[in-house]
């Protein structure tokens, strides 16, 4: 299709003598508190018997999950994420010999209120066999402080462009890309603070609740902007 002489002229892709551009990189780090506390949590049982195995494995997956409800609104989320029952073979002697029977089920809760974190993890851990992991710290995917990352970044690479601008003479005049190339999201964690506990003998008086503290959670985000100047005074 023809251009009319009125049409404006089409953008040049780089930079000239009269409108240079500058290409500059904005990072943002937060660190942040945590919103949400995770933690894993396997039933086990084992018995000669299938029915027997099985009929355990479902008596100790209620009595978690009637524990993990009665915190009510301190759960935000409960979820069964994996079951597996089968059985032991003998190791010696032909044929399909069964030995033993092992069941077990995963499950998963999420909690918001962190205060009833250690009393929860320590009660749990305190059942007939059952394993605790966590708590693993995270946000939540529409947390604020995503977008505060975000624009953090955009902010830093604007102030960025603005510095090398004004150290050769001259002033931006408009932006013409903006790239996102590192959204905001958790960096990997810097230590460890997975946990696992598991119910060895019963006792009388129940364990004191664990302190967890929270870990902070280390936001990330990067963007890449390219901007038009006035020509630099050299």
């Amino acid at each position: 299709m023809a251009t009319s002489s009125e049409d404006p002229p089409p953008a040049a892709p780089y930079g000239t003598p009269d409108a240079p551009h500058i290409a500059v990189r904005g990072e943002a780090h937060l660190d942040v508190d945590p919103e949400i506390a995770r933690i894993g949590v396997t039933i086990t049982s084992r018995g000669k018997d299938r029915r027997t195995t099985l009929d355990d494995l479902t008596r100790r997956n209620a009595a978690v999950l009637d524990l993990v409800k009665s915190y009510g609104d301190a759960v935000e989320r409960l979820e069964t994420c994996a079951l597996s029952l089968s059985p032991e073979l003998k190791d010696k002697g032909r044929g399909e010999r069964i030995h033993a029977h092992h069941g077990s089920v995963h499950l998963t809760a999420d909690l918001t209120d962190f205060t009833a974190l250690g009393e929860l993890t320590t009660r749990l851990a305190d059942l007939e066999l059952t394993r605790v992991d966590g708590p693993w710290w995270a946000l939540r995917p529409d947390s604020p402080t995503h977008r505060q990352a975000r624009q953090q970044a955009v902010h830093e690479a604007v102030r960025r462009a603005r510095e090398y601008a004004e150290a050769l003479g001259a002033r931006l005049t408009a932006l013409l890309e903006l790239t996102d190339t590192g959204d905001a999201t958790p960096a990997p964690p810097r230590t460890g603070r997975t946990r696992a506990l598991a119910h060895a003998t019963a006792e009388d008086t129940p364990a004191a609740p664990l302190d967890l503290e929270p870990q902070h959670q280390h936001l990330v985000a990067r963007v890449e902007a390219r901007f038009t100047m006035t020509p630099p005074q050299l």
